[in-house]
């Protein structure tokens, strides 16, 4: 459940916070105050992109932080848990914009990508803007909102998965069977390729070892120079190391014992003296054994040269050819037993395509028992919206056993029809804004009672609505937060009066700055609010105590 939202700096907000509990809030002002600033900024929040003109004028960045209460959400506290993100029962984000662009994401403190915000955000509320009802249209939006209802998202995955399974496997088929004079061209091909590839006999890390080894040989005077002046420093020239070292042993030696305490500093000393002399040992075998080699780096180059030359034809690096000639390899297995593999990947894709249409014939099933309890309760709906004999039906277009896909078997199209004795037609062509926007609203009532996300945000949703069918959606809205979180931006009182919480927008303008402010009414504050968007511009009693009468009408027991 959201508990909090703090703004600073979005839009005409320069500092709101606002603490939030569940059941149905209201938020109510007149038109332009900033109603839907609140809805941007939890949108925000929730990972929506944005841009530094929504940074509130004269200032260098803006921030929105949104509380939750994560107790009773175990999907959201899993997925805290697996992000190793979580923190007790309680979930904060924040979401920073700065005048130079740059947009910050946090969960619990923590930075991250913009896109995790977006999947933890599906966990904790779902917004419904005036313009919900596009989405409707769509007709995958349909069926989705379909298998929801219906409970058989787990179905539907898996019918998705099967038709994956199978057109990955009979893709394999269509190009096993492709005409024999394509697979002996290819053949031939990779034929050719493979003997080359064979030929150059190039091995995983070989282009590594020979840039080291090119190193070395192009570097062997340098090395043996090296060695050489380091043997002489130690040992073959005037005052060299190693004598002096050996000097200062025996010294110190004879100085031991007098006083054991030069015990320990002597034998260090003679330790680095064993060092030395195993380090010229090691020297002078190194140059014992170097024999400056031309001709081995001449065939050091050539077979870089060679590879490389290998590696530009085959359009890979060269340290990829090794695996360029294992996937050429495979390739000509498979073809040269294209006959085995043939009826083997046959009966395969026989198996993927019964598995397929079996879980796609059970999604049908379950889809047709769930689209005749949408249609009567979304039909019972409409009635109560102000559509009295208008109908809506789920229709299940079954496809062509050719045209179906990961979707299932068939096109699921919401149909309705307004008025009594009109024909049933999908629900994009209807005419009336303001009958779509009711019959969006009853399949939204209907269709979220199956979701689980805690907040349901509905902004101006009743646009196009009023009178009677006002009042029933607020019951409605009113109903859905009996067990949910619901916070509704509306304009009309029939809305308002239902809601167990109201808070009031107020624009204010003032020496050329203007700033939007939220304040929870209370019952006295709210009469008058509801009697302002009852009565408009003159207030009288008689409105006051209809303001009045909705409110306690609302909050009394059916």
């Amino acid at each position: 459940m959201l508990t909090e939202i703090q703004i600073r700096n979005l839009a005409i907000v320069s500092s709101l916070e606002l603490e939030l509990l569940d059941g149905l809030t209201a938020l109510t002002g007149e038109t332009g105050a900033g109603k839907s600033i609140l809805i941007d900024a939890l949108g925000l929040a929730l990972g929506d992109r944005a841009d530094n003109s929504m940074i509130r004028a004269e200032s260098d960045r803006a921030e929105v932080t949104a509380v939750f209460d994560l107790r009773g959400l175990p999907a959201a506290t899993d997925w805290l848990r697996q992000q190793e993100l979580d923190e007790a029962d309680e979930c904060i984000l924040r979401r920073s914009l700065s005048q130079q662009g740059r947009s910050k994401a946090f969960i619990n403190g923590r930075a991250v990508p913009l896109q995790q915000l977006q999947e933890l955000g599906g966990h904790l509320v779902e917004i419904h803007g005036q313009h919900a009802h596009q989405s409707l249209l769509k007709s995958g939006h349909q069926r989705d909102l379909l298998d929801a209802y219906g409970g058989v998202q787990d179905l539907a995955k898996q019918v998705k998965e099967d038709y994956r399974l199978y057109r990955n496997d009979k893709s394999r088929l269509e190009s096993l069977t492709a005409s024999a004079a394509d697979r002996a061209s290819r053949l031939d091909l990779l034929s050719f390729q493979v003997n080359e590839l064979q030929g150059l006999n190039i091995t995983a890390d070989e282009w590594t070892s020979l840039g080291q080894e090119q190193r070395r040989l192009s570097h062997q005077e340098q090395l043996a120079d090296t060695c050489s002046s380091v043997i002489n420093g130690l040992d073959e020239e005037q005052l060299a190391l190693r004598s002096r070292l050996s000097s200062y042993v025996d010294r110190l030696n004879e100085a031991a014992e007098l006083d054991g305490r030069l015990n320990q500093p002597q034998q260090m000393l003679d330790g680095a003296l064993i060092q030395v002399d195993e380090t010229l040992a090691h020297l002078r075998d190194y140059l014992n054994g170097m024999e400056l080699d031309s001709a081995g780096l001449q065939q050091v180059e050539e077979r870089l040269s060679a590879i490389h030359e290998t590696a530009r034809k085959y359009r890979v690096k060269p340290e990829q050819l090794a695996d360029k000639q294992t996937e050429f390899e495979e390739e000509l297995k498979l073809l040269q037993n294209s006959d085995l593999e043939l009826d083997e990947l046959t009966r395969l894709v026989d198996q993927r395509r019964s598995a397929y249409l079996e879980s796609a014939g059970k999604l049908s099933g379950k889809r047709q028992d769930a689209a005749q309890r949408l249609d009567s309760e979304i039909t019972g709906a409409m009635g109560k919206l102000g559509m009295p004999g208008g109908r809506f039906s789920v229709s299940l277009h079954r496809l062509e056993e050719t045209r179906a896909g990961a979707n299932g078997l068939e096109q699921v199209e919401f149909m309705v029809s307004a008025n009594p004795g009109m024909p049933l037609q999908p629900l994009s062509k209807v005419a009336s804004g303001g009958e779509l926007s009711r019959i969006s609203l009853a399949i939204q009532v209907a269709t979220i009672r199956c979701g689980s996300t805690p907040t349901l945000v509905f902004d101006e949703v009743d646009v196009g609505i009023g009178g009677g069918v006002a009042e029933i959606v607020g019951q409605m809205l009113r109903t859905l937060a009996g067990n949910r979180q619901i916070l509704c931006v509306t304009h009309l009182p029939q809305v308002a009066s239902q809601a167990m919480h109201h808070f009031q927008v107020q624009k204010t303008t003032e020496k050329k700055r203007t700033w939007t402010a939220i304040a929870e009414l209370q019952q006295e504050e709210r009469i008058q609010e509801i009697a302002r968007m009852l009565g408009g511009v003159r207030i009288t009693e008689q409105t006051l105590a209809h303001a009045e009468e909705m409110i306690n009408l609302a909050s009394s027991p059916n």
